[in-house]
């Protein structure tokens, strides 16, 4: 098991950038793939981007494809996502998760840990 704390969040305007980051604490010495998911009111969590252990393999949602970035930098165990041209549509809680294994997986139901979350508001 680990444990994860997102920070970055924010309000801001349509076309602005924000960059969140995700603190992973706990047994960190097994490979894990992580990822993003995002919920908005009244929505389920959707997936958003994932990435191998590695850093090598990385998978994006159609909506942010070439607008997000997802990465990690184990040495100091963090996972980021970089977001540009924010949209409104992109307003969400957004949510870090880890599973044990190699690769990226999509579905939320395969991660069996997550943050609290953090809010992303963008304005029109």
């Amino acid at each position: 098991q680990v444990q994860l704390v997102e920070s970055g969040g924010g309000l801001v305007q349509a076309g602005d950038s924000l960059r969140l980051s995700c603190l992973v604490s706990g047994h960190t010495s097994y490979s894990f793939a992580m990822g993003w998911f995002r919920q908005a009111p009244g929505k389920e969590r959707r997936f958003v981007a994932a990435i191998s252990w590695n850093g090598g393999n990385t998978f994006y949602a159609d909506a942010v494809k070439g607008r997000f970035t997802i990465s990690r930098d184990n040495a100091k165990n963090g996972l980021y996502l970089q977001m540009n041209n924010l949209k409104p549509e992109d307003t969400a809680v957004y949510y870090c998760a880890a599973r044990g294994g190699s690769f990226y997986y999509t579905n939320p139901y395969e991660y069996d840990n997550w943050g609290q979350g953090t809010q992303v508001t963008v304005s029109s």
